[in-house]
């Protein structure tokens, strides 16, 4: 690679390096990672137009970070979702009708319009709410377009929607307050029992024996945000549940037999059970490991269970769980 180097008064080869550094906007410090170019003859700094123009990205995506502002690539997404063009989608949000261009081409949102294009990017029913409440600033067929863009996002979810979803949405509709923590040791036990009553799993995914306990990855990394609080996803249409009546029966009893305990005494609970023990048995307690539960450790468990307390129904899981909760004490 050549270009000119001003020390030098000649045209020269240079290397790009990585130099990381520190920035200041709008009050707000951040790091980023800076690529500059140096003359291989005497080391000064060079000007390349591309690497400028590229750090300038850099620095636009560091402080969106940090400042938890909504990126560029996330804005043409929803434009995109939507179907509707940018000029009446920012109307249809209650903006000016150039607010929503000025933004694709590189201007900052302030804190509250990024929120409520985190919003309706994945709250369908926000979107719809604000497009009735702003419909007479666009035309008939502006509306219409955006109707049907929403409706059809919202079929297309339930169509690749998985069992665990609804399961996950059943548990917290039912039970109000529920951690991530919790959430993890509850579908454990509600797939472990599901398979005992009826001889197949309840939902295809596997969990691994983590520190604290089984934990299905997929649903960990979509809730760990919330930390050791409830889970607050506003974004969930509890009314598209995809269960069968068998399904939520045995859920209803994994609720009121396990849900009415705290998450660390759910923890507890499948330290001292015989498939997540296996699974880590040369393992430190502290000690991280990805393994997962195999079914099958799973499966024989749960069928040694059920033939101890001769459970004949899924109200009898009862039993089990408070024999288990004064075992722990």
């Amino acid at each position: 690679m050549t270009t000119f180097c001003p020390e030098c008064r000649k045209e020269v080869e240079y290397q790009i390096e990585d130099s990381d550094e520190k920035k200041e906007v709008r009050g707000l410090e951040f790091e980023y990672t800076a690529e500059r170019a140096y003359c291989n003859d005497c080391g000064a700094e060079i000007f390349i137009p591309k690497l400028h123009d590229q750090n300038l990205q850099k620095i636009d995506h560091a402080y969106r970070k940090k400042a938890g502002i909504i990126k560029v690539s996330e804005i043409k997404e929803v434009v995109s979702q939507y179907n509707t063009g940018k000029r009446p989608l920012s109307l249809l949000l209650g903006w000016g009708e150039t607010t929503l261009t000025r933004y694709l081409d590189g201007d900052i949102p302030s804190k509250s319009y990024s929120e409520t294009l985190k919003k309706v990017k994945d709250d369908y029913g926000y979107m719809r709410q604000l497009a009735e409440e702003n419909k007479d600033k666009v035309s008939v067929k502006a509306f219409n377009g955006l109707m049907e863009a929403i409706n059809n996002l919202q079929n297309d979810e339930l169509k690749t929607e998985k069992k665990i979803d609804s399961v996950i949405k059943y548990l917290l509709k039912n039970l109000g307050e529920v951690t991530p923590l919790a959430l993890q040791k509850l579908l454990y036990y509600s797939q472990g029992f599901y398979k005992t009553f009826y001889d197949e799993f309840l939902f295809a995914e596997d969990c691994e024996a983590w520190v604290h306990g089984p934990v299905y990855k997929e649903i960990y990394f979509k809730y760990r945000d919330y930390g050791y609080n409830p889970i607050e996803d506003k974004t969930i249409e509890f009314k598209n549940i995809n269960l069968t009546e068998a399904e939520e029966e045995l859920l209803d009893s994994i609720i009121n037999n396990f849900g009415c305990y705290s998450a660390k005494t759910l923890e507890r609970m499948t330290h001292s059970e015989r498939p997540w023990r296996l699974t880590r048995k040369n393992l430190k307690p502290e000690e991280k490991s990805n393994e997962i539960i195999r079914k099958n450790l799973i499966d024989d468990y749960f069928k040694d269970v059920n033939n101890k307390y001769q459970m004949l129904n899924v109200e009898d899981i009862n039993d089990y769980s408070e024999e288990l909760f004064v075992k722990i004490k």
